[in-house]
């Protein structure tokens, strides 16, 4: 069955655009670009019944996409809608769930995965029960409901817990929540449920700029969820992917540098620092993420018999791949490997298994930065050095020199 998707954008340029991608996935949709400008909402010929799923823009010449978006949810029947919204706009994201827009994509930052998975998740929730739109799978949809919460997508799956975008009715905010499966009974001891608890724990007690803000922690008969802050504009990974300059660079290393700090301060060590638990908010602040992994300082790394390591083995430091025990100065390391891979737009150690990867960290120098980046190839030295006595001790001692870095850059 093909499907068929009605675009509805001002800009002729932006409307091909997305045709190209949705016809690239789908080979016979049927896809019909419309120009709302001096005309009606929506394209005459055709019942709004015929459309799978209609992709409204936010704004067009003076005009409301939300005032369109209201009047379209009001009729009966109205296929789903997916909003574009403005880059990073949070509001405006919350308000389109509120006036029953069926999912958003901020319009600058979508990308060929984002359009083909919003578009099969609208379809799906918009087709009758039991009837699956191409491609789709029953895995997406949530498999249980959260008192005083709307699901509105699937945003990703672990081994044990999966992550959901939901609004949250009381506060009236978009949340992602966090649910592990399967309580296991307290007694057990399991060891899965007591990191998923932790990092609740860990990070309600810190009320940072530069971590994540942790609004529920719920537990059920057969789940328990973690309710938290969403952040629109996506991960750390996806700047790094548009490019930095090293000033740039520098100012989203102080930002993680201060969450160390911060951290490190109530006694917390991170152990899975890497661009994807790096968010980045509407005001382009960041906040980091992801505590799972996250250790009192006196507990110990560890290597399972099975060659399984907790972190991810490109950001991890030689003592933590080694099963060595920890501190503060491995998560620093981690801090540095972000920080050339800003510099670089690369991965400073690369390799066929996490084995190999995790055997250069220990033995193969860093590849040196590209020329004039003097300031930050100081401070890249002393956050990467193979042995944790030669790195900056603590996370305040590193704030310090980049500080010192920023103010010379700004000099210069």
């Amino acid at each position: 069955m093909s499907i068929r998707v009605l675009i509805i954008d001002d800009h002729a340029q932006y409307r091909d655009w997305l045709g190209h991608h949705i016809t690239s996935e789908w080979d016979d949709a049927v896809v019909v670009g419309h120009d709302p400008v001096g005309g009606e909402l929506m394209p005459s010929g055709r019942p709004v019944a015929f459309w799978d799923v209609v992709i409204l823009d936010y704004a067009w010449e003076g005009q409301s996409g939300l005032d369109a978006l209201r009047s379209f949810k009001s009729q009966p029947g109205f296929p789903p809608v997916v909003l574009m919204t403005a880059q990073g706009d949070e509001a405006m994201a919350e308000e389109a769930i509120r006036c029953g827009a069926d999912d958003f994509m901020p319009k600058s930052r979508m990308d060929h995965t984002e359009v083909v998975r919003t578009i099969r998740e609208a379809i799906r929730r918009g087709r009758p029960a039991g009837e699956q739109a191409p491609g789709q799978h029953s895995e997406d949809d949530p498999g249980f409901q959260l008192r005083g919460h709307r699901y509105v997508r699937h945003l990703g799956q672990g081994g044990s817990s999966a992550v959901y975008l939901m609004e949250d009715l009381q506060r009236q905010k978009l949340v992602v929540v966090k649910v592990l499966r399967e309580v296991p009974d307290s007694n057990e001891g399991d060891s899965t449920f007591e990191r998923f608890l932790q990092e609740y724990e860990v990070v309600s007690t810190i009320r940072h700029p530069n971590v994540v803000r942790i609004h529920d922690l719920g537990i059920a008969d057969d789940h328990a969820f973690i309710a938290m802050e969403y952040f629109p504009c996506g991960d750390l990974g996806k700047r790094i992917a548009r490019g930095l300059s090293p000033d740039e660079a520098l100012i989203c290393l102080e930002q993680m540098t201060r969450a160390l700090a911060a951290i490190h301060a109530v006694g917390v060590l991170h152990r899975d620092l890497k661009p994807g638990n790096v968010m980045i908010r509407a005001d382009d602040s960041l906040a980091l993420i992801d505590f799972g992994l996250a250790k009192q300082l006196r507990m110990a790394v560890n290597l399972t018999n099975t060659g399984e390591i907790f972190g991810t083995p490109y950001y991890m430091s030689p003592e933590q791949g080694h099963g060595e025990r920890v501190d503060a100065r491995s998560d620093i390391y981690g801090l540095g490997m972000i920080f050339f891979e800003m510099l670089t737009g690369q991965k400073a150690f690369v390799g066929s298994s996490p084995i190999s990867v995790l055997y250069k960290h220990a033995h193969a120098p860093v590849p040196p930065l590209p020329p004039g980046m003097k300031r930050c190839q100081l401070l890249l030295d002393m956050m990467v050095a193979k042995h944790a006595r030669d790195r900056y001790q603590s996370a305040e001692a590193l704030l310090e020199d980049i500080l010192v870095a920023r103010r010379e850059s700004a000099e210069a």
